[in-house]
């Protein structure tokens, strides 16, 4: 489990989170939704430990985080940015290896070349595995990013749950693989595993979440069920517009009235 206990995160005078609470448990995906500066970044730099909060306190698998202990969190929680700069030539496996640095010290062993294998024929990367990372498309980075971080934390530790951490992943991606990229992440999930991601696409976060946390001001303003958090009521409060709410076939979409 992950939790995030009374937290609060400020900026000089502003605080940009306050006494935000939540509990995340395995075999779910959460999805972090909100207009800009509602606070979902900021919320994803606490979850991921990239960021303190000024009060309150986060826990990995009901252990207070120590932040002295990064490295070790590292082999279980895993973090996906929206761009992941490379600036220098590397083939695509050996991007994928980096996911395995906090493994080893000096070289892979023979378990993190087999996972990377495994890694790389999971997301159809065989064809290009030798390629020069720079080369790719914006969509074929991306792939090449998952298949990273899902080699990072491909074994679940001995006990708790492996974490996984998405932020905006899906932004620059045309909506081919928006929806590919989806259903990975979907295919990721297990009882050992929890997702948490910030999406601004709040259709898909409608269909493709177990649960929603809406911001608004640096507050939860909602959560839930998908259904019941991105409801017509509470967009219009939080985002200024009128919605209604559609069934096509197993999916939901919300349009908009003006």
């Amino acid at each position: 489990m992950v939790e995030i206990k009374n937290a609060g995160y400020a900026v000089g005078k502003k605080w940009l989170l306050e006494n935000i609470s939540y509990q995340f448990f395995p075999r779910k995906c959460y999805m972090i939704c909100g207009p800009n500066g509602a606070g979902k970044s900021t919320l994803m730099k606490l979850l991921s430990l990239l960021s303190i909060p000024d009060v309150g306190e986060v826990f990995y698998n009901n252990t207070k985080i120590n932040y002295t202990n990064k490295e070790g969190y590292s082999k279980y929680r895993a973090v996906l940015s929206q761009q992941v700069d490379i600036s220098f030539p590397m083939e695509v496996e050996e991007v994928v290896m980096m996911g395995r640095y906090p493994h080893f010290k000096i070289k892979p062993s023979k378990e993190d070349i087999e996972i990377c294998d495994e890694v790389i024929e999971l997301q159809n990367l065989q064809s290009f595995r030798k390629r020069n990372f720079l080369t790719l498309s914006g969509g074929e980075r991306q792939r090449v990013q998952f298949a990273r971080v899902l080699s990072q934390i491909w074994k679940a530790p001995e006990q708790g749950s492996r974490i996984l951490l998405l932020d905006e992943p899906i932004s620059s991606l045309d909506i081919k693989y928006q929806f590919d990229f989806l259903k990975h992440v979907q295919q990721f999930l297990n009882e050992r595993t929890i997702i948490i991601a910030v999406l601004h696409d709040l259709n898909l976060a409608l269909n493709y979440a177990d649960e929603i946390l809406l911001l608004n001001k640096g507050k939860l303003f909602s959560s839930g069920k998908p259904g019941d958090v991105l409801s017509p009521e509470n967009i219009n409060a939080v985002f200024q517009l009128e919605f209604k709410l559609h069934q096509f076939n197993d999916m939901q979409f919300l349009w908009s009235v003006v």
